[in-house]
């Protein structure tokens, strides 16, 4: 198979992007108190690949990233390009695995653990794995591994899942134990201090507070919304005015929202928005009642 060596890179960050010291600070608190699984859960547009790039940036930590796309719901194709991001740092890891996708026959989801697990020990050396857009991973062989890999994480293994949605694997116990770091949309939304920065310095723009206050309060300091709402705003000749009427009806964040978040909805999860578009708050039973 021919891998996408793009998919194994870490991704470049802007030439100007946010700093935000505080996520990064308990990040490092993550790794310093032995935590082995950080998990980072947004939806769409919340700068979650961003704020771990910066971050792994600054660890003096082999990293082996692999972005994953929908292609990658396949045991072959996610455990292929798995052993391919493991080598970036060591040709060793993940060896007998490789072996055995060169034969042709991939071994049951436990013999698959258990190589994985015990090759990481055998090799002693201490790295982060970070794998983004977790959520299009829902083959159950793929998880069956993952579960048993998240419930015996090996000690040189940190492990950084990436992902818009709650993950199937088993959390609770980590987070009981303590052992889990959590970065939630609630963490990535912007303050109204950093949307000044974005949208003043990041952006270029010159909006005074008033209407900076406005948009971090219309996007609820969601990063693609101020983006778009940005771009929107250039060479306005009124930007105030605009901004009191931005809506989520704009042709940049509608293509935005239907690109990157409608369509990556199920037939039946498209259809329930559509039938419960026309109302103006949710509930269970009016719900119901568009449904039928």
């Amino acid at each position: 198979m021919n891998l996408l060596l793009t998919k194994l890179y870490q991704p470049s960050l802007p030439a100007k992007f946010v700093q935000r010291p505080f996520l990064n600070q308990r990040l490092n608190a993550g790794l310093q108190n032995g935590r082995q699984l950080t998990l980072v859960s947004a939806p769409a547009g919340f700068g979650k690949t961003t704020v771990i790039s910066s971050w792994v940036g600054t660890l003096d930590l082999p990293i082996c990233w692999l972005s994953l796309d929908a292609a990658d719901d396949d045991p072959n194709r996610f455990f292929t390009y798995l052993v391919a991001a493991l080598q970036t740092i060591d040709v060793r890891l993940g060896h007998e695995i490789d072996g055995v996708l060169r034969a042709g026959q991939l071994p049951p989801h436990d013999v698959i653990s258990a190589t994985l697990i015990n090759n990481i020990l055998e090799n002693g050396l201490h790295f982060m794995l970070v794998l983004d857009d977790f959520q299009v991973i829902q083959d159950e062989t793929i998880l069956q591994v993952l579960q048993t890999l998240v419930t015996n994480l090996p000690q040189p293994l940190h492990l950084v899942l990436l992902t818009r949605e709650e993950p199937s694997l088993p959390l609770a116990r980590l987070r009981a134990n303590n052992q889990l770091t959590e970065i939630r949309a609630a963490d990535l939304r912007f303050g109204l201090q950093e949307t000044a920065v974005f949208l003043n310095e990041i952006m270029g723009l010159e909006l005074n507070q008033a209407d900076v206050a406005t948009l971090e309060n219309k996007t609820e300091g969601w990063v693609v919304g101020l983006q778009l709402a940005g771009l929107s705003i250039r060479d306005r000749a009124n930007p105030s005015q605009f901004i009191a009427e931005l809506s989520g009806s704009h042709r940049h964040i509608l293509s935005y929202l239907t690109e990157e978040v409608l369509n990556q909805q199920t037939p039946t999860a498209q259809n329930f928005l559509l039938q419960t578009s026309i109302l103006d708050k949710l509930n269970g039973d009016l719900c119901d009642a568009v449904t039928g």
